[in-house]
């Protein structure tokens, strides 16, 4: 990487949680050059303005949490219904880390840029859609195989579990209470264990 991609690089991280927590229009330049140190000058020489700071940051936390969600469906895992329980798991073991950082950016950005940043809402959309077409693949390979049940659609299901943990989160980090997250996990377990997985005779 250059300086310039360096910089540019240590910005966006060093205010990614700043972003998520405080939120993406909310976030002024006085934060991001608390957070990082640099000046405005400095700032502006890597980003045409703030909002593109945003995007960006965006970006880079959309990655990290698709990254991580990711490594459940990866080849460790053998069967589908084990990279289903894992991808579960995931949302069981960090939500801490998840709460921490100001929540599931996803949803943080949905709610923010639905009317006043539209660029960002376009962003998010596609992050949506590329998360239900991860679980969507990874359903319709189970079918494929003879795991999961082939008359199951594996797009409404797929939506069906970013429904529930997005639910989850939300009433868990409003309340303060993560039941609710835990109630929503156990009920994607059951869907995945009741209706998906065709049980060996």
């Amino acid at each position: 990487m250059s300086k310039a991609e360096k910089t540019k690089q240590f910005i966006i991280e060093k205010t990614a949680s700043l972003f998520n927590t405080k939120g993406y229009t909310s976030t002024s330049l006085s934060d991001i050059t608390e957070a990082t140190g640099l000046t405005k000058g400095s700032i502006y020489g890597n980003f045409e303005n703030k909002d593109e700071v945003a995007l960006e940051v965006y970006r880079y936390n959309a990655g990290v949490l698709a990254k991580n969600m990711s490594r459940s469906f990866g080849d460790e895992f053998p069967t589908t219904f084990n990279k289903l329980h894992a991808f579960v798991d995931f949302y069981r073991k960090n939500w801490k880390v998840v709460f921490s950082n100001g929540g599931c950016p996803l949803m943080n950005a949905a709610t923010e840029a639905d009317d006043t940043f539209p660029v960002l809402k376009k962003q998010v959309q596609s992050s949506f859609e590329e998360w239900k077409k991860k679980i969507g693949s990874v359903i319709a390979e189970g079918q494929n195989n003879g795991e999961i049940h082939k008359d199951r659609n594996s797009e409404e299901y797929a939506s069906l579990f970013i429904m529930l943990i997005e639910g989850g989160i939300l009433l868990s980090k409003t309340t303060g209470e993560i039941k609710f997250l835990h109630l929503a996990l156990d009920r994607i377990l059951s869907l995945i264990d009741k209706e998906l997985t065709i049980i060996p005779s």
